[in-house]
């Protein structure tokens, strides 16, 4: 089963190096690696393109770039990887067997990057709230089959919220696979913008969306 890892980005010159270099194992298995751009400004592109098998341009905004990434992928299965997301060496192998064992989908617990503890609290509750609705969010790098996105289709095109309600069409076939297995995501949002503050921000954004307030709305208050 080969696996299609699809990364969206946009001005990640101080990350995507590494992300890059982390995967080079799993294109050695004959997995392939797609970098999606937005736009970047500065040298994101110039660095992809040794290190990964295709970098493609498309319209700014992460769900516009993973559907780009989607068209041009190869693969019997498409795993979403945020450009600041470093997978483990066995992640593959476990998705692989979550798909063989009859899931459409799935996400991996996540792991934040900073040593504060209330991130090992956020952890928590991110990975226990994610089990218990079946919700995923693109943190958690989600993955799906090819046959799941033919079914459901591919990502909506919001500018807030996608990675939500592209979960609850996949959770409409299936509870996802909630791996164990640790994603390191990096907890420079948290850092930059206060780890309370955004704690708080998130939380009331994802309660006006479930309220019925528009994506486009909630952008705007995101940025």
């Amino acid at each position: 089963m080969k696996v299609s890892i699809i990364i969206p980005v946009l001005n990640e010159a101080d990350h995507i190096g590494d992300v890059l270099a982390s995967l080079a194992r799993f294109r050695d298995q004959g997995h392939e690696v797609i970098v999606v751009d937005g736009g970047s400004e500065d040298d994101t592109v110039i660095l992809s393109h040794p290190l990964a098998d295709k970098v493609l341009r498309s319209d700014r905004g992460r769900a516009l770039q993973m559907n780009c990434g989607i068209e041009n992928a190869q693969g019997d299965l498409l795993l979403f990887l945020h450009a600041d997301t470093v997978l483990p060496a066995d992640a593959l192998s476990n998705m692989i067997a979550a798909v063989e064992d009859g899931h459409f989908w799935g996400r991996f617990n996540v792991r934040l990057s900073g040593r504060h503890l209330l991130f090992r609290v956020i952890e928590q509750m991110m990975n226990m709230r994610s089990c218990i609705t079946g919700v995923a969010t693109g943190d958690q790098a989600i993955f799906v089959s090819r046959e799941s996105i033919d079914i459901i289709g591919r990502y909506p095109q919001l500018p807030l919220m996608e990675d939500i309600v592209f979960s609850k069409r996949l959770r409409n076939l299936g509870w996802p696979a909630c791996l164990k297995l640790p994603v390191l995501t990096s907890s420079r949002r948290w850092e930059q913008r206060g780890i309370l503050r955004t704690i708080l921000l998130m939380w009331r954004l994802r309660l006006l969306f479930f309220l019925g307030v528009p994506a486009e709305k909630l952008a705007k208050q995101y940025r």
